[in-house]
């Protein structure tokens, strides 16, 4: 019964209820939650204190930031169906106000990334050496995918290309997508100089894919994840591509505290843990997890592999 008591109190107040709204929609910082609530940090401090006491947010701890997230969906999840059983038809002005401040942060995270990406789009591959050698990475990646042939190959945040110019002469077919335009310029001409001219590359957002369900065997996320604002959608978005068997492969960091990567090098995110890829992947109803992990640079690289099983749909979950 005090479980019960503390999860109505923690609702009981319009504030935190708005809290809630939010983080269904993405993780958010206490800065960035103050931005939208138009309240001071403290006071959202103080909201969101009351809210993790009652197991229904999450803090996660990144260098100098702290992200918010929904609690366990165990407990969280019969809340959220509750909350929308009773709402009335409409948004209320709160809820508009709310969401129109969330788009706000949202497009200032997107245009300080592709800032960064329309600069440096011709250095890319050598900003990657921060880590173990990339031919390490690329070899441990041959080794996660060696079971199996490539199949269908969808690589979401190609970059300059490089994983279709690894795997994409061993796939039946091979699509990169990247958000960048600058990115896919220079991949087209990587990929044409390769003889890979067939390999198809689109502009699109890693988010919202325009390709169906079901049309990969292989889907790449090679060092996107950490630039990603909303790292579960992202690969629930992924998983959703992947036939019956078919395999995500994500290379990223390991959880680290290079706090300054996200101002000198856009990072929205400062690596993963083992924890955070289990928790997303059981989400995109993916079976698997870390298959290798890096040592050797400043930053230790990981691969996570997560398999579609049969009859494993996705779910929706909060982002």
């Amino acid at each position: 019964m005090r479980a019960e008591l503390e999860i109505f109190r923690a609702l009981a107040d319009p504030t935190r209820l708005r809290i809630v709204a939010l983080l269904r929609a993405m993780e958010l910082s206490v800065g960035e939650l103050a931005q939208v609530l138009g309240q001071s940090q403290p006071r959202v401090s103080r909201h969101v204190k009351i809210l993790v006491d009652a197991g229904l947010a999450e803090r996660r701890k990144e260098g100098s930031w702290v992200f918010l997230g929904l609690g366990d969906p165990v407990r969280v999840r019969p809340l959220l169906d509750a909350i929308d059983g009773w709402s009335e038809e409409g948004e209320d002005h709160w809820m508009r106000a709310d969401i129109a401040r969330l788009a706000a942060v949202r497009a200032d995270r997107q245009a300080a990334a592709e800032a960064y990406f329309a600069a440096h789009a011709d250095q890319w591959d050598a900003i990657r050496s921060l880590h173990v050698a990339e031919s390490e990475v690329e070899a441990a990646m041959r080794r996660a995918l060696a079971e199996e042939g490539i199949g269908r190959l969808v690589d979401i945040g190609t970059g300059t290309g490089r994983m279709l110019e690894l795997f994409g002469g061993e796939a039946t077919s091979a699509i990169g997508i990247d958000r960048s335009p600058e990115m896919l310029r220079l991949a087209r001409a990587k990929l044409a100089e390769a003889g890979l001219e067939r390999t198809e590359i689109r502009q699109g957002d890693m988010y919202a894919l325009e390709l169906p369900s079901d049309a990969a065997d292989t889907v790449i996320l090679h060092q996107v994840l950490h630039y990603a604002q909303q790292p579960a959608a992202a690969i629930a978005e992924a998983a959703r591509l992947l036939d019956t068997g078919g395999r995500l492969l994500i290379a990223d960091f390991a959880a680290h505290q290079r706090e300054e990567l996200r101002s000198r090098d856009a990072h929205a995110r400062l690596g993963f843990s083992d924890d955070q890829i289990a928790k997303w992947f059981d989400a995109a109803r993916l079976d698997g997890g870390l298959v290798d992990e890096l040592r050797g640079g400043e930053l230790t690289v990981k691969l996570w592999l997560g398999r579609r099983k049969a009859g494993r749909r996705l779910k929706v979950v909060a982002a």
